[in-house]
């Protein structure tokens, strides 16, 4: 099955809704939302949602989307250098396969051209196929936020990574 990657609009609705919602469902301890907040969100929120970041995908020839990566930064002029890695999540079929790796480097192009200089993520500490990923890709962690999350009776710790654009991949001073 091939795959294109392009960016999300409001016209994905429903298919970013299907896969969201599974992301939400099966990896509760990677999200802050909830399935339920995410259910009850109207469509017209997340079309706009959609339309303000950039949610790119990895999309098959039905529209149906099995990889996504969102990225997003302030609109305050202060922090406008700094963009975040968000929703990133790829169905078990496409686990292992380069496509996660293929939309982050996309997300991580169009970071660029919005003159961002550092991008951003936070990833569950026991996500050692993530944390590699990230790692492979130049992110460095640079701390640890404990009990970040309280799911499912326990507590979730999370690593804070950054890359920095004007720098070699992995440097961070």
């Amino acid at each position: 099955m091939t795959h294109s990657i392009r960016r999300l609009t409001s016209a994905d609705l429903g298919a970013y809704r299907a896969i969201r919602a599974e992301a939400l469902s099966h990896h509760p301890e990677a999200f802050v939302e909830t399935p339920d907040r995410f259910a009850a969100r109207s469509d017209a929120d997340i079309g706009k949602m959609l339309d303000s970041l950039a949610v790119f995908a990895a999309v098959d020839a039905d529209r149906s989307i099995h990889v996504i990566v969102g990225l997003s930064r302030s609109d305050n002029p202060k922090e406008q250098h700094r963009g975040w890695l968000i929703q990133v999540y790829a169905r078990p079929a496409l686990r292992g396969t380069g496509m996660a790796r293929r939309l982050i480097e996309t997300a991580i192009e169009n970071a660029r051209e919005w003159g961002i200089t550092q991008i951003h993520l936070g990833v569950w500490t026991e996500n050692e196929p993530a944390l590699r990923l990230y790692q492979k890709l130049g992110f460095a962690t640079y701390g640890t936020e404990p009990r970040y999350l309280f799911v499912n009776g326990r507590y979730v710790d999370e690593h804070l990574m950054v890359r920095f654009l004007d720098k070699a991949p992995g440097v961070t001073e």
